[in-house]
């Protein structure tokens, strides 16, 4: 019988995609060929800090591996890693995931309570973590943990028993003896035999609701991989800067495992992305790829380009037929200049673009654009090239799943986004509740996302199932197109629309200071402010209400808000 949801079937039918898969490198293939190629290049280094040639990084792995098998760790074991950003980071990430290890990657700004509950319930044995995290930690409630390592020096804080202290002060004892004639490239070797096997349990971020370990497999990275590889091609000579958090998915796979396995170079910015601090490593790096969220560009377009844009005579010139090609161009070569020179493309993910932002980048042929992915995904869903992204779209399905809008009119009605492919999460560790609701009766993957499609398999998002607002008259709301109208307001940062007792408010946190300065009346802003946005919304998604926070509202590591927490 057909399914009572209509499903679009992207790029390839399920036959292509089946044989895809069955031809697909796995991702330590690749790293295995990045590593003997490439043995004196640099590998993995902090941004004018400490660096890392392949052939250093595969020693250190192989150093790992000696002491992991000196002290017990068995394939399937937990190791959970919780650090800040750095190149080392890199080197703990790939000694566990080439030993077969299941790594669980863990936010290092997650409260040290999260951190404690997170590691006890992995069931991990090991534990890497930066010295400030582990002084803060509770070794009692995590009594699964025979061992925690530095993930700064990569000594030895903590041992169970004297046969882990043995194993650490021995290790170089050890190494010598495994490869008595050295180390070299011809001793590098990493396992392909594990498709199906889990690799990671990468605790979700908690933008609605509380963290869940989600289990993906080692075919779900090498998709990922794949697609990357297939799509954008990073070589040798590529270099990356690092801005994401890498234990959040995005920015392990894609600012990290990806480019690797091409050979290319990461450098770790290590510190929050400012647009000076980020431009500042750009210009220096000179990187192939920016990896960012819309947030990081928007706020460059509002620093660096909107000051511009909006002087009385650049309104003037914008507005002539070839005359303003000019100054786009000139915009366009400046913006590219300052991301080193070398940029082929700007990828985003985690959120919306700001529509009025996207407009201004286009009329600069900025090489941009937006994806669509998720933790489960490992964690992409959506992606196309940045010269034939359809606006306001997150791209289409990529290689390694179907899509369909859980619709009896996808293209007209909006119905949830679903998805089935190999690249998806094999459920969440230990909760069989959330498993089960995460996927439909006949197999699919819900989302939580809204959307629609068009002809061309384009995703267009509207919004979150949880946040979806129902008026009194029926009609469905979709906060984060209000927000989108909200946020282009003069002084505003950011803002949240909420349904209260059926009124819609909107917290507002603005530049105050900006405002102030310029001679703005707070009181009258907020009357005015609704005016303005309420001038394009349809009656039933009217703002009633503007209040003001006084603080930046609580962000992911995606930088997507956490809007439970302001219902």
């Amino acid at each position: 019988m057909e399914s009572r949801f209509p499903y679009f079937c992207i790029r390839k039918n399920q036959t292509a995609v089946k044989s895809k898969h069955n031809t697909m490198k796995h991702y330590f293939t690749r790293l295995e060929e990045a590593v003997k190629t490439g043995w004196d290049r640099p590998a993995l280094g902090n941004f004018r800090g400490e660096l890392f040639t392949f052939g250093q990084l595969a020693t250190q792995i192989a150093k790992f591996h000696v002491f992991f098998e000196a002290i017990g760790l068995k394939k399937g074991d937990k190791v959970a890693l919780c650090a800040k950003n750095s190149a080392r980071w890199g080197v703990t990430f790939f000694a566990a995931n080439t030993y077969e290890a299941v790594l669980v990657p863990i936010l290092a700004d997650f409260h040290p309570d999260s951190v404690n509950s997170l590691v006890d319930h992995s069931e991990s044995m090991v534990l890497l973590t930066d010295t400030d995290i582990w002084n803060k930690l509770d070794i009692a409630k995590m009594p699964t943990v025979k061992a925690v390592i530095s993930s700064s020096d990569f000594s030895l804080l903590y041992s169970a028993d004297e046969k882990i202290q043995e194993a650490n002060d021995k290790i170089e004892e050890l190494f010598a003896q495994k490869y008595p004639n050295g180390f070299s490239a011809a001793d590098v070797t990493y396992p392909t035999d594990n498709d199906k096997e889990l690799a990671i349990i990468n605790y979700t971020s908690g933008t609605t609701s509380a963290p869940k370990g989600v289990m993906l497999r080692y075919e779900c990275l090498s998709a990922n991989v794949e697609f990357g590889q297939k799509r954008l091609p990073s070589y040798p000579e590529d270099k990356i800067v690092s801005m994401l958090p890498m234990a959040h998915m995005y920015g392990m796979m894609f600012e990290l495992i990806y480019p690797l396995c091409g050979g290319s170079s990461i450098y770790y910015l290590g510190k929050t992305p400012t647009p000076a601090l980020l431009l500042g490593a750009m210009a220096e790096v000179k990187p192939y790829l920016v990896i960012t969220v819309p947030l990081v560009m928007e706020k460059i377009f509002k620093s660096k380009v909107a000051p511009v844009i909006n002087k009385p005579i650049m309104k003037v010139i914008t507005s002539i037929p070839g005359l303003n090609q000019v100054i786009f161009k000139k915009i366009r070569n400046t913006l590219l200049s300052a991301f080193g020179g070398n940029v082929r493309e700007i990828v985003m993910g985690g959120a919306a673009l700001n529509p009025d932002v996207e407009k201004w980048f286009r009329k600069f042929k900025l090489p941009f654009t937006v994806g669509y992915g998720m933790t489960e995904a490992a964690p992409l869903l959506a992606y196309e090239d940045w010269w034939e992204f359809a606006s306001k779209s997150c791209g289409k399905a990529v290689d390694s799943v179907e899509v369909r809008i859980d619709s009896d009119d996808p293209y007209n009605k909006v119905g949830e986004i679903q998805a089935k492919g190999y690249s998806l999460m094999s459920g969440y560790y230990k909760n069989e509740e959330a498993t089960n609701a995460a996927f439909t009766a006949d197999g699919w993957m819900r989302t939580g996302a809204l959307g629609l499609l068009d002809k061309k398999g384009n995703i267009f998002i509207k919004g979150r199932s949880k946040n979806m607002i129902l008026s009194a008259n029926g009609q469905n709301i979709y906060p984060e197109e209000i927000e989108a109208v909200v946020n282009n307001q003069p002084y505003v940062i950011e803002s949240v629309v909420v349904d209260r007792g059926a009124r819609l408010v909107a917290l507002v946190y603005m530049d105050v200071e900006k405002a102030k300065s310029e001679g703005v009346e707070l009181e009258a802003y907020k009357a005015q402010l609704m005016t303005e946005v309420n001038k394009s919304m349809p009656s039933y998604s009217k703002v009633n209400i503007v209040e003001y926070m006084d603080q930046p509202f609580e962000k992911t590591p995606k930088m997507s808000i956490k809007r439970f927490m302001y219902k």
